[in-house]
């Protein structure tokens, strides 16, 4: 395992998936992490709750979930480069962006014209 715990939680919800399992338990645990997952969580993706400094995961209707690495630092016009890139179509899947004003999906962050890190993707 790597320092990097959004990454480690990630891959274990995919390797999980994979393996057709349908929770996880994970014990590292961060506010960045427990906010990428309250994303997720509000579009349906997945569900969870903490107990015991630990998270325990319901895998629902997830494809692919990944870390972007290295995180870059995007302005608000050249948020649709990455979507391109990471998303396999438009209107299908959704860019964790980091910005002045929280995490927020990129739907949200072009609304509200904010550019900032990229930090993880789902659909």
């Amino acid at each position: 395992m790597s320092q990097d715990i959004v990454a480690d939680a990630l891959n274990q919800i995919m390797n999980a998936k994979r393996a057709k399992k349908k929770e996880i338990v994970l014990n590292k645990i961060s506010k960045l992490l427990i906010n990428i997952l309250d994303l997720m969580k509000h579009y349906g993706y997945i569900d969870y709750e903490v107990v015991d400094k630990k998270i325990k995961i319901d895998i629902k209707e997830i494809n692919k979930c990944k870390a972007i690495k290295p995180r870059y630092t995007v302005n608000r016009g050249n948020i649709d480069v990455y979507v391109r890139r990471f998303l396999p179509s438009r209107n299908f899947g959704f860019i964790i962006v980091s910005t002045s004003k929280g995490l927020m999906i990129h739907h949200e962050a072009q609304e509200n014209k904010i550019g900032g890190c990229l930090i993880a993707y789902f659909y």
